[in-house]
């Protein structure tokens, strides 16, 4: 669990796409196997801490023909951004990811000061 004792708090959220393979024949349309795309989002303004990050698919696009696989998750959260991962499996064929997410923590605010 995250215990946020500060003044102020941010919360940040976005809707991002991250990847269209169906129009250029991407990995994530054409491949098999384990495939995953990473990309990095960054935060309008940094926090004082790592966020809390929370990721989910707003969107998937995904052929008929195959099972439905996908994992999304946060990597490497950091105070200026994080990176969103998607993986597939197996015989998925995925045309399109979107992910909507939300970073909640400590922001700095104009009465911080520090001693040393």
């Amino acid at each position: 669990m995250k215990f946020l004792v500060n003044q102020a708090l941010g919360i940040e959220q976005g809707d991002n796409v991250l990847f269209s393979d169906y129009e250029d024949g991407g990995d994530m349309w054409t491949g098999e196997g384990s495939r995953a795309r990473r990309k990095r989002l960054t935060f309008s303004k940094p926090f004082k801490e790592p966020p809390a990050v929370h990721v989910s698919l707003s969107m998937w696009d995904m052929d008929s023909a195959a099972n439905a696989r996908a994992d999304v998750g946060a990597e490497n959260i950091g105070v200026n951004g994080f990176d969103v991962v998607f993986r597939t499996w197996g015989d998925t064929r995925v045309a399109r990811a979107r992910i909507r997410w939300m970073a909640i923590g400590a922001v700095h605010h104009e009465d911080d000061w520090e001693l040393y």
